[in-house]
């Protein structure tokens, strides 16, 4: 049975932000065409990003997918690693503040950041 990768940034207990893999089984549709179930989603929002591109650390508000349409755009975590994601990748972008937490620029978050000289066009999609 094929399966879709759910890559998944989160924030860990230690209130970093981490990335973890899930399978999202294609177990429904026919031989010609393996689907999903049916996932929640409630908005979509299209950003385009420039050349030059970079953010701060910061977390996600609301959980949310995020497809890259355009560009390569490079996720760093607080640990120094980095992934890259570029057209037609995605993640689930999870890592909200603990509740009751005030944002601490030492653990909390991650940065992103465009490579190279095309313009970053993402979607998210909330659940």
């Amino acid at each position: 049975m094929p399966v879709f990768k759910k890559i998944i940034l989160f924030t860990d207990k230690d209130g970093f932000a981490r990335f973890k893999e899930e399978d999202i089984h294609l177990d429904h549709g026919n031989e010609r065409s393996q689907l999903s179930p049916w996932l929640p989603a409630s908005a979509l929002q299209l950003r385009h990003s420039p050349v030059g591109f970079q953010s701060d650390f910061h977390c996600t508000e609301k959980p949310q997918w995020l497809f890259v349409l355009q560009g390569m755009m490079e996720i760093g975590l607080r640990d120094g690693s980095t992934r890259r994601f570029g057209p037609g990748d995605h993640f689930y972008s999870a890592d909200t503040l603990p509740e009751n937490t005030a944002f601490d620029s030492n653990i909390h978050g991650h940065c992103s950041r465009l490579i190279g000289n095309t313009p970053l066009i993402t979607a998210f999609i909330q659940d």
